[in-house]
């Protein structure tokens, strides 16, 4: 089984895939000819503005007429500060240039920002398609001031009355006008139930249960669920972020979840699901009917970064068409940064990227409305904070952007709810995400993602626990879905005056109700000590389940907590280790180079610096060039510290998988280069364009390839690496435009996860897979 890859029959981006690149890759580089068109601008100073005037006035005044750069600078300047739009080139150059932009924004027409699309792409075009043109007649001669207006002052139904005729653009530089506390109060008015359910209703706020596992174990998943179940937590969806893609696992995982569900007769309360590609998921659909239930997707805002997540608007449409007559439809994921982080963000800025998210999901659901009249289950989750300091950094600018993301889903007519999450290379502690939960829950998000405690035992981020939703239901008084909630008295968690049983927070007890619904008639001591020894497995494989409670109820039991904590400490000093010149000497035949980050702080801070080779670096892979001659490798291993030098340097973890891969290339007649490139400060691009100066001069029709070995985010007991697999024919090389769409992945190598011999295996694997279909190959539905 292949663990954690790009799946070779569907490249899109997975949510692991995603967060593992954008982790070690992250913002764009200037000096590349596939990304210059993303390089940063100056920031933009606005020295003031003229009495009413508004945006096309000032850019027409400053630019002697309209200038669509300019127009997208000004529109970006009037965002609250992120380093995300800074780097784009579409941040405010300082406060008072913020202050002017909002005061042009005012004071512009909706019906000018109907007709100036900050980017027109097919997208675009699909979602003028689905704008109500009634209703857009109503608010076109509206200035976006009094639009704000409007939705502060305005009752829901008033605001339903108008919503659909604004464009996502429209949508997406609304809140660029509001405080936080406006946000909150347009957000505590606008609610979108989910079909016949309390999901998204105004009072109510679930959970998706987000069991991941390191290797995709069923019992890991299994457990977690179990554990959800024992603190009231989940209703909206059981969703899995597989470590591996391929059809088989999917499969197994899918079944799993299939199987709580169905043993505890919730079919018609809550779905499951996979978070693989759309396409594997369809396949899986397709090969094993009845084992998917809701369908997931990651969407972007612009066509060309949705082309990077294999996907197009005709797909996706296609998808929700076969949804015809089912109760649960399609779930979305969505995060401001994605497209700046993948190099296509087209100038335009991160906040109405994120609201065109929302007006592909908005016509997904027109869609699905066609199919399944009586409803069916749409709904978005907004990973904020999901891809690292290069978007925002802040705990303040986290809160800021949930708020923003909530208002522009709900205008959007859709059951959004929060990944409230953190990277550990982010300023935000364990402590800080309790505070920026208290801030964002005034505005009532559908649901929040819930894991067995802060820390995601495979997605190595940090998000809610279980029982933070514990403590934010009795501080808000929100409440769970209804039907979701009787379960839970049904099973013994929840007592009929609603209050919790002694089997509150006891995963236990939850897996002898499964068992009892299984027909077991094995006494109920039995089916404990079975469940134990099961629990102690779990555990061993490095996923935590919370049992019981500290002082308060909300609290981790004191242990475990600890650990967590001890966890947290152990990423951060990993994020700051460095490869120590004694392991860099012992690595066999080892060619050492440096990026251009001039140190750990250098290169978390600035990540473009670990994307390109320092001069000298350069005339070392040059050289090496050379010593070939006319006897050029298939390919070259290089290695890099990446987000965790502690993984390339932990005893059982590089080593195991050289010789093994060596050992397999050798035996399957490729040749790969004598000498190992390690890279000091170097992120997933830097191989690229190591790939692209060693073989640039390849024969035009011939395979070359690089295996980027390179430490993930830490978090986890794993200190994990990646293996990022790039093959291409040497014209590829030569056109120097090698990116993430052309790059397999292997992930989670560790000797307590996917052992290295394994993950050699798997590579050895990709890599004919890869040469097989010529590289890219068909894609469903276009």
């Amino acid at each position: 089984m292949s663990k954690g890859l790009f799946s070779n029959q569907h490249d899109g981006l997975s949510r692991r895939d995603l967060l593992l690149v954008a982790g070690t890759a992250a913002a764009t580089l200037a000096t590349s000819s596939h990304l210059a068109r993303a390089a940063p601008q100056d920031a933009l100073v606005i020295d003031g503005v003229k009495q009413g005037e508004d945006v096309f006035a000032y850019v027409n005044r400053v630019k002697g007429g309209f200038d669509q750069t300019t127009y997208r600078q000004v529109l970006g300047c009037a965002n609250a500060f992120k380093e995300g739009d800074q780097a784009i080139g579409v941040g405010a150059g300082d406060e008072s240039s913020r202050s002017h932009a909002r005061a042009l924004l005012a004071n512009t027409k909706i019906g000018d920002l109907y007709r100036h699309p900050l980017l027109e792409d097919d997208l675009q075009r699909l979602i003028w398609q689905t704008t109500d043109e009634a209703q857009h007649e109503k608010v076109k001669d509206w200035t976006m001031g009094q639009l704000k207006e409007f939705l502060l002052s305005g009752s829901e139904d008033e605001i339903k009355g108008v919503m659909n005729g604004l464009t996502s653009d429209t949508i997406g530089c609304v809140p660029k006008l509001m405080s936080n506390d406006e946000l909150i109060a347009v957000s505590q008015k606008i609610f979108n139930v989910m079909p016949g359910t309390k999901l998204g209703a105004k009072g109510y706020m679930g959970a998706r249960i987000q069991p991941n596992s390191p290797t995709d174990h069923p019992d890991d998943i299994m457990w977690q669920v179990f554990d959800a179940f024992s603190y009231a937590t989940g209703d909206i969806v059981i969703g899995t972020n597989p470590v591996d893609s391929t059809v088989a696992s999917v499969v197994t995982v899918e079944r799993a979840l299939k199987d709580v569900v169905d043993t505890f007769k919730l079919g018609d309360v809550i779905p499951w699901c996979v978070l693989a590609h759309i396409d594997v998921q369809a396949e899986v659909d397709e090969g094993y009917p009845g084992t998917v239930a809701t369908v997931f997707q990651s969407l972007a805002g612009t066509d060309d970064c949705n082309k990077i997540f294999d996907i197009t608007n005709e797909k996706i449409l296609k998808y929700a068409h076969a949804k015809a007559g089912q109760r649960y439809g399609l779930y979305f994921e969505t995060g401001q940064g994605s497209e700046f982080t993948n190099g296509v963000a087209n100038g335009v800025d991160m906040m109405v990227l994120e609201s065109r998210k929302y007006g592909f999901s908005r016509a997904v659901g027109m869609e699905l409305a066609k199919v399944q009249p009586e409803g069916a289950w749409l709904h978005v989750n907004d990973v904020a904070g999901f891809i690292g300091p290069e978007v925002f950094k802040s705990r303040e600018q986290l809160v800021r952007c949930c708020l923003e993301d909530m208002v522009m889903g709900k205008l959007h007519g859709l059951t959004i709810g929060l990944d409230i999450c953190t990277t550990l290379h982010m300023t935000v502690s364990l402590d800080d995400l309790d505070w920026c939960q208290d801030q964002i829950m005034p505005a009532n998000p559908a649901y929040l993602i819930a894991l067995p405690t802060k820390n995601d035992p495979m997605l190595s981020y940090l998000t809610t626990a279980f029982q933070d939703h514990v403590r934010v239901r009795d501080k808000f008084g929100f409440k769970v879905n209804d039907a979701m909630w009787d379960f839970y008295k049904r099973i013994g968690i929840v007592a009929n005056d609603d209050t919790y049983t002694s089997n509150y927070g006891d995963p236990l007890w939850v897996y002898y109700q499964y068992r009892l619904a299984k027909g077991d008639k094995r006494a109920r001591e039995a089916v404990y000590a079975e469940g134990r020894q099961m629990m102690a497995q779990v555990e061993a494989r490095g996923v935590d389940l919370v049992t019981g409670h500290g002082e308060n109820i909300w609290d981790l039991n004191p242990a475990l907590a600890t650990k967590v904590k001890g966890l947290y400490d152990d990423a951060k000093q990993s994020l700051w280790a460095e490869l120590t010149p004694e392991f860099i000497a012992a690595v066999p035949n080892v060619v050492s180079v440096r990026t251009l980050s001039k140190d750990r702080n250098d290169y978390i801070a600035h990540p473009t610096t670990g994307e390109a080779l320092s001069p000298d670096s350069v005339h070392e892979i040059e050289r090496l060039r050379a010593s070939w001659k006319d006897d050029m490798p298939k390919g070259q291993i290089v290695i890099s510290d990446g987000l965790n030098a502690k993984a390339i340097m932990d005893d059982g973890h590089l080593a195991p998988y050289l010789e093994e891969m060596r050992r397999l290339l050798g035996d399957a007649g490729v040749t790969v280069s004598e000498k190992d490139i390690l890279v000091t400060g170097g992120r997933v691009r830097a191989g690229y364009r190591i790939g692209e100066m060693l073989f640039a001069n390849a024969d035009p029709n011939s395979f070359r390839g690089i295996l980027h070995i390179i430490g993930e985010r830490p978090g986890t007991m794993h200190h994990a690496y990646s293996v990022y697999i790039t093959v291409a024919k040497g014209k590829r090389w030569a056109e120097k435009d090698i990116d993430h769409d052309m790059t397999k992945l292997v992930s989670n190598v560790a000797d307590t996860a996917l052992a290295p011999k394994e993950a050699a295996k798997e590579t050895l694997t990709i890599i004919r897979e890869i040469i097989g279909k010529d590289v890219n190959g068909s894609r469903r539905y276009g």
